[in-house]
């Protein structure tokens, strides 16, 4: 099967969770009611600039030809909420706690490219925030920030380990070292794309980079080290990379997180799965996609986790899914364990593959409701 061929494959399974997402489509011209966004492939269009603090959904329709992404931004271009991978014909939810008052930005992004088409939105008055009214997502929005923290400086000492061997021209140990230290940026991935361009600097693949973009981060180290064989830059480029990646650590270890973004980050580390990893695009030159995978469904599951005793006292047929799906998923993955790590992407059968996307898509349906669980006041 051809790459072009999965791909098609597999928009068609991970299609079936998105469209779930569209259902119980409520009426949008209520002033407190979900906004409705018609994206286009030219247009963005919001029906409502402004909205009162507090938890703000959007309905996003796509009414283009290409596959797009609404994003809601505050100042900085950091990013409040978003929705991804929503294919032409679909509607996705995002449901986003936005409680200061404030100048916003929305965007639409067709072809996932780009700084999207934007437009100002205003957010009016104050609200209180969940995580300040509520001791369990509270306690939620704490032990994952315990988590992301964990995480992130485990991420500053690999990525040291890793330029270190790029810049000692030790091309083994720095390939051995690469998917290692991506493990504890894939896990925080939504954490960190909230800081404008730093997740592009740092994780940007080749083939999705706008004309005259310079090719930076780790995956430009990785084609250097499987395929160019070093360059006299690359040494340049791992230490952009450690700078990068030390600012983002600062960073994210001092953001204020809401229980929603929670919920939102871990579908979106499941729409990374689908989008990139089951594919075999997000590491196409060492094919150690596996590893990302692992990651992010890490990721996923600690996000979920942080929420559980909110989703289980909420929806407690909802957490008994979950469990069980990401049970599925890890036995899955697990089966691919080689060593310390796992197989190459390419060592994997098209069944196997196909089970993937199933089981990806069995567990994006119910996390895709996690958002409008903790959502309930």
């Amino acid at each position: 099967m051809t790459g072009s061929t999965i791909r098609a494959a597999l928009t068609g399974v991970v299609g079936l969770a998105v469209l779930a997402t569209a259902c119980g489509t409520t009426d949008t011209s209520a002033a407190g009611g979900p906004i409705a966004v018609e994206a286009k492939d030219d247009a963005c269009g919001v029906a409502r600039a402004e909205a009162d603090a507090g938890t703000i959904t959007f309905e996003v329709s796509n009414k283009g030809s290409r596959v797009t992404e609404f994003y809601l931004y505050a100042e900085g271009d950091r990013i409040m909420g978003e929705v991804e991978n929503i294919t032409p014909g679909l509607t996705r939810r995002l449901i986003v706690e936005v409680p200061d008052g404030g100048k916003y930005q929305t965007a639409c992004r067709p072809g996932m490219k780009g700084d999207g088409i934007r437009a100002d939105f205003t957010v009016k008055g104050g609200a209180a925030r969940q995580a300040d009214t509520d001791a369990k997502l509270g306690e939620a929005t704490r032990s994952y920030q315990r988590y992301v923290g964990s995480q992130a400086d485990t991420l500053l000492v690999k990525t040291r380990e890793f330029v270190d061997a790029v810049k000692a021209s030790k091309v083994d140990e720095a390939k051995a070292l690469f998917p290692v230290s991506r493990t504890y940026w894939e896990r925080i991935e939504p954490v960190a794309e909230s800081f404008g361009d730093l997740d592009p600097k740092i994780d940007a693949r080749e083939a999705d980079l706008e004309p005259g973009a310079e090719f930076t981060g780790f995956h430009r180290l990785e084609k250097d080290l499987w395929v160019t064989g070093l360059q006299a830059d690359s040494p340049a480029i791992a230490d952009r990379l450690m700078a990068d990646v030390t600012e983002l650590v600062g960073l994210a270890k001092t953001v204020q997180l809401t229980p929603l973004q929670l919920a939102n980050g871990a579908k979106e580390l499941l729409d990374e799965v689908a989008t990139g990893k089951i594919t075999g695009e997000e590491d196409i030159f060492s094919h150690t996609d596996l590893w990302d995978f692992r990651a992010n469904v890490d990721g996923s599951q600690a996000a979920v986790a942080a929420l559980r005793p909110v989703v289980q006292e909420r929806d407690a047929a909802l957490a008994t899914t979950l469990d069980e799906k990401f049970k599925a998923v890890d036995q899955l993955l697990e089966a691919q364990r080689s060593g310390d790590g796992f197989k190459s992407y390419t060592d994997l059968t098209d069944a196997e593959i196909k089970a993937f996307a199933a089981a990806v898509d069995a567990l994006g349906e119910p996390i895709s409701k996690v958002a409008e669980v903790v959502a309930q006041r």
